[in-house]
């Protein structure tokens, strides 16, 4: 009986981590309205629901924003906690619950957008467009 029961849970233990496949997408080259970059990218990993963006800036934008914070570096990276709705995925929402942003992909579309809310009122704008996107599985 012992035997079985180890059997059993041996093979409920290797199916589990069989099956532990993670998508990742990445999207880089990415462009900017406003800001110079030499390098933006954003990685989502939606096995751990996390998006993590890499960039660097160019010098004159560096400048620009150096001029009014001295804590801005010129190359930096962040982690977002994001979810799917849908071919969307969002980041969670960021700031507070009468306004927030969020940022918005679309799995097969090279362009990324903000999505803005102010007491309930959404507006949903195209912040940079990807010239690479790369779809990766991970296995484990």
């Amino acid at each position: 009986m012992k035997k079985n029961n180890f059997f059993i849970f041996f093979i409920l233990i290797f199916f589990t981590f069989l099956k532990l496949d993670a998508e990742i997408i990445m999207f880089s080259k990415c462009d900017h309205k406003e800001d110079g970059f030499l390098k933006n990218e954003y990685i989502l990993n939606l096995n751990e629901l996390t998006m993590t963006r890499n960039y660097v800036y160019n010098e004159k934008t560096y400048q620009k924003y150096r001029i009014t914070d001295l804590s801005v570096k010129k190359s930096n990276s962040y982690i977002r906690n994001i979810y799917a709705e849908g071919d969307k995925i969002l980041t969670l929402k960021h700031g507070y619950p009468q306004f927030y942003t969020q940022i918005l992909f679309e799995k097969d579309k090279q362009e990324i957008f903000i999505k803005a809310v102010l007491n309930d009122i959404e507006s949903v704008s195209k912040v940079s467009t990807c010239k690479k996107i790369e779809k990766f599985d991970q296995q484990s």
